[in-house]
């Protein structure tokens, strides 16, 4: 095998377009061959270092634009005029007056010391000191006796942006793989806004699937999941339901499987009657005990009202097919449904802390 055809085949097996069969023998190939791995290992810190330098290159972009956006001069005129406006405003965005007034500060001490004044003139230098400490005063006293709130970044609008739902309670997700296709980075965002860094770890370009895993910090466990991935395919005409992100806030949508195979033949898909819309992709197909059935995946243009969804054996086989050395955490599936029993607005008050927002950026 040619050193081409070898960086090839790595390409393939680190994104996921190989079949399972070709994993497998690549796996062997890689035990087998001390060589062989050893490529494969230097082929993951490349990309590594690659996604350092984009991360990198997003976050220096990030602070320019959150420096460019902040008005420091009209914020102390708010704050003086409208104070219960300013302490709503600090709640939201005091991660962004605290870089911007970071920027500021060391702006101007950069241009004293570069002009000596700095150093020419103590009382000069007393005076910033008094009120660089009476500007901590100040954000002291609008911060008092509040909650720490874990701080927001407003990001640029995402490229692409879908749904994905909680396989585990330590942050493992599922999605389609349309919806994460060529990203350089992820975010999900839950129910209450909060956004969370995401890698892929897995995805089946074949059946449209993708698995993620949240790796933020200040990311915590979800809890028990309340619903399992059923094995069994479900029955035609049986009222199905899902929730996704086509909006900002979480839509319900509901309906019932149409045929267990799309107009295409294919029998790994679902038609359902359910209104699917862009950013619906990837969100969990229930039945009406709660249990997850399928996974959305698309609707077809051609024909109105035909929405799709890949059946949930794929997505438990797709589960199987991860490699051991790609998971960092214990990824068992829930095997009990709490939801059944509960009518449907009880579901879907119990699942909206499950499904998120999926949101995709690339350059």
């Amino acid at each position: 095998m040619s050193d081409n055809q070898l960086t090839e085949f790595i390409e393939r097996y680190l994104d996921g377009s190989m079949t399972a069969e070709e994993r497998v023998q690549f796996e062997l190939l890689r035990k087998n061959d001390a060589a062989v791995e050893s490529k494969v290992t230097e082929h993951v810190k490349f990309i590594g270092l690659l996604k350092q330098y984009g991360e990198r290159l997003e976050l220096e972009n990030r602070l320019n634009a959150i420096h460019n956006e902040i008005d420091v001069h009209a914020l102390k005129e708010e704050v003086m005029i409208h104070p219960v406006w300013i302490v709503r405003m600090w709640r939201n965005h005091h991660s962004k007056i605290s870089v911007a007034a970071s920027i500021a500060i060391f702006g101007v001490l950069t241009i004293l010391i570069l002009t000596g004044k700095l150093n020419n003139d103590k009382s000069k230098y007393q005076q910033l000191s008094e009120k660089i400490n009476n500007m901590e005063k100040t954000v002291a006293q609008i911060g008092h006796g509040r909650t720490p709130v874990k701080p927001k970044i407003t990001r640029t609008p995402a490229n692409f942006r879908g749904t994905g739902f909680a396989l585990t309670s330590n942050g493992y997700l599922a999605t389609d793989y349309h919806v994460i296709k060529n990203a350089d980075s992820v975010y999900v965002q839950n129910a209450v806004g909060e956004s969370f860094h995401a890698k892929v770890i897995y995805t089946e370009p074949q059946y449209d699937l993708a698995i993620l895993q949240i790796n933020d910090p200040s990311f915590k466990n979800l809890g028990p999941i309340p619903y399992n991935v059923k094995r069994a395919e479900g029955d035609l005409g049986e009222s199905v339901y899902t929730l996704g992100y086509p909006a900002d806030n979480m839509v319900y949508g509901g309906g019932y499987l149409a045929s267990a195979a799309n107009y295409s033949g294919d029998t790994t898909e679902y038609v359902i009657s359910v209104p699917v819309n862009p950013g619906n992709s990837g969100g969990p197909l229930l039945d009406e005990k709660g249990n997850v059935i399928g996974v959305i995946t698309a609707r077809q243009t051609q024909v109105a009202g035909a929405y799709f969804a890949k059946k949930s054996t794929y997505l438990l086989k797709a589960i199987q097919n991860i490699p051991t050395d790609s998971l960092s955490k214990t990824l068992n599936l829930n095997t009990k449904n709490k939801l059944a029993g509960l009518s449907r607005t009880q579901q879907s008050s119990k699942l909206k802390n499950y499904v998120f927002m999926v949101k995709v950026y690339n350059q």
